[in-house]
């Protein structure tokens, strides 16, 4: 498996899917926007609201997984992490990840309560292309 070939692709998406685990222990899968930050298939960083379920859900059950995926005529290609989301809420960790265009989401800035930075930490995954399905670990 080519670890910087996974994270070229990881990078070229706009979008990527987080899955939770709800209060009756069923998957929960959301769109959102890209990692705001990523440090190799290791981890991630994403914005969102405090005030969200998928916080909630994360805070009671810190199990999760986000999936990256492109479909072209022909081809699928697509990475599935699994591991650990950590709900940040320190002031260092909300400014690591701020952009200026923000401030539509959290009206009070960088420091509005109801911004939050979501934190996954990856274990292992599974890279899917061209017919072929490969499982590795993450250290």
């Amino acid at each position: 498996m080519d670890v910087k070939k996974i994270e070229k692709f990881i990078d070229k998406q706009k979008v990527s899917f987080i899955g939770s685990i709800d209060n009756e222990n069923y998957p929960n899968v959301k769109a959102m926007l890209k990692p705001r930050k990523r440090k190799g298939l290791k981890e991630f960083y994403f914005s969102t609201n405090t005030s969200s379920m998928r916080v909630k859900q994360f805070q009671k059950n810190s199990n999760a997984s986000i999936y990256f995926y492109h479909k072209e005529l022909i081809k699928y290609v697509g990475v599935m992490l699994k591991g650990n989301m950590e709900v940040l809420t320190d002031q260092e960790s909300k400014d690591m990840i701020w952009k200026k265009g923000d401030i539509m989401f959290y009206k009070k800035g960088v420091t509005d309560s109801d911004y939050c930075v979501l934190k996954f930490t990856a274990t292992s995954g599974r890279y899917y292309c061209d017919l072929k399905t490969e499982s590795f670990e993450i250290k």
